[in-house]
């Protein structure tokens, strides 16, 4: 049987992306393409790989087999290949990175865009999101997370200072409803609040008194997971919210939201850049690690 390392990267994509779609902006093709590389490497192997409906797509067993067994070996030749660059001294490759989107300061432009120009053979997929997932099973390369949620099995570099959660609200509305002196007063004023998907219970808004920490349930009249909702909802006066002071920054700057119980809201360690440990970490990530040192000295 004729092996098509084309065909196999294919399949990968898909199989990680579960869409055809997905895959084929992954890769920089065609859907067509991605079909016909599917269809020619089922046809070769004599067996089923993917289940395809209007709606959803998985793989079959002998699929599922396929990718466990395939996707370490293309991860050892991609390690492979980027070595045998390195020879040349340019580091080059792609380098997967998933991002909390409140990291405000790693995603804010002139650090990625300082970096893409310092290192033009390097690629960067970013995906923002606020799950919680294995990098390494997934395939990125690293990830940006607040400390305390990084496994301790990782190494991790801080890329931001110190970091606290507030309470903002609109002038308006702080004026109309009063200022809260505690965060049990929260109850009586409507919140915006965030989780990351439906499946999950709304986001306690945290606090410190007194050296101990507790929550708060706020029950939120409005949740969502997009954190540009929270500030514009707030900023109009629909009520309260929760989240990073950076984010808030510009608002509060420019008295469009006002900062409440900061009392109670001590700062703590911020943002760090996370990947597993390896004994020989590729170039193309120790250049990205170099470069993120170099700007906090800078800073």
């Amino acid at each position: 049987m004729n092996t098509d390392l084309a065909g196999i990267t294919v399949f990968v994509a898909v199989a990680e992306a579960r869409s055809f779609r997905a895959a084929s902006e992954r890769l920089d093709v065609t859907r067509s393409a991605v079909s016909q590389a599917i269809r020619r490497l089922e046809e070769r192997m004599g067996v089923a790989l993917i289940q395809r409906t209007t709606r959803s797509l998985h793989l079959t067993e002998a699929g599922e087999r396929l990718y466990q067994s395939v996707r370490p070996a293309l991860d050892d030749l991609g390690a492979a290949m980027e070595a045998v660059g390195e020879m040349r001294g340019r580091p080059s490759g792609m380098l997967r990175i998933t991002v909390s989107s409140i990291a405000e300061r790693f995603l804010s432009g002139s650090l990625l865009a300082g970096f893409l120009a310092a290192y033009p053979d390097i690629r960067l997929d970013i995906t923002v999101t606020d799950e919680e997932f294995d990098i390494v099973a997934e395939g990125f390369d690293a990830g940006v997370r607040l400390g305390e949620v990084i496994e301790q099995d990782m190494i991790a570099i801080p890329v931001s200072d110190e970091q606290r959660q507030i309470v903002v609200g609109s002038p308006d509305y702080v004026a109309q409803r009063g200022v809260p002196t505690h965060p049990r007063d929260l109850s009586a004023y409507h919140c915006i609040g965030w989780r990351p998907n439906p499946q999950v219970a709304p986001y306690r808004w945290e606090f410190t008194q007194d050296g101990h920490d507790f929550d708060v349930a706020v029950n939120p009249r409005v949740t969502t997971n997009d954190m540009r909702v929270m500030v514009r909802l707030a900023c109009t006066g629909a009520g309260l919210t929760f989240g990073m002071e950076e984010t808030f920054r510009p608002y509060i700057t420019r008295s469009e939201l006002v900062p409440l119980l900061e009392e109670f809201c001590p700062p703590f360690p911020g943002f760090y850049l996370y990947y597993p440990t390896r004994r020989n970490v590729p170039l193309k990530m120790r250049v990205l690690i170099d470069y993120l040192h170099q700007r906090r000295r800078e800073a």
